[in-house]
């Protein structure tokens, strides 16, 4: 019988590295090895940390911008038109505007329509991918919240 780094005994011979203690066959509790097995390999889960913060950089370039949020609640609110949208958010620049629903139409996040008639008609509506950006902005709200009372029972 072969042994690991610890000087313990196993029985695969085709392994070239130590068994971790949990896959040891010690011949008692084999089901618990297995239960063992599976609650470290699930806490281990290897994670690709260059992904990860690839994908909050590119959150946090959605959240962080100004004008995004608003945009969006705009858009959820009803208002299609350029118009509309430009008159229910107070303080942004008709280039603004124009440029944020760009950006958000190459994020997929607002379809662009238009129609053929006498003056041409171009309407914005939200995706069906749009309402997922809700469930941040919801989570945002929540934290935000609890940070606040949490901050706020420190002082007292």
């Amino acid at each position: 019988m072969e042994k690991d780094l610890d000087g313990h005994h196993f029985q695969n011979r085709h392994r070239k590295f130590p068994v971790p203690f949990f896959r040891r066959n010690h011949g008692f509790f084999p089901n618990w090895n297995k239960f063992f097995a599976k609650i470290i390999n699930f806490a281990t889960i290897e994670r690709d940390q260059t992904e990860e913060l690839r994908a909050l950089q590119d959150t946090l370039y959605f959240i962080g911008g100004k004008w995004w949020i608003p945009v969006i609640n705009s858009l959820r609110n009803g208002n299609r038109r350029f118009r509309e949208i430009e008159r229910s958010i107070p303080g942004i620049t008709t280039r603004m505007l124009s440029k944020k629903l760009k950006d958000m139409e190459l994020n997929k996040l607002v379809k662009r329509t238009v129609y053929p008639e006498t003056p041409v008609l171009i309407e914005y509506e939200p995706t069906e991918y749009s309402p997922t950006f809700g469930n941040i902005i919801m989570e945002m709200i929540n934290w935000g919240r609890e940070h606040r009372r949490v901050i706020v029972e420190d002082l007292k």
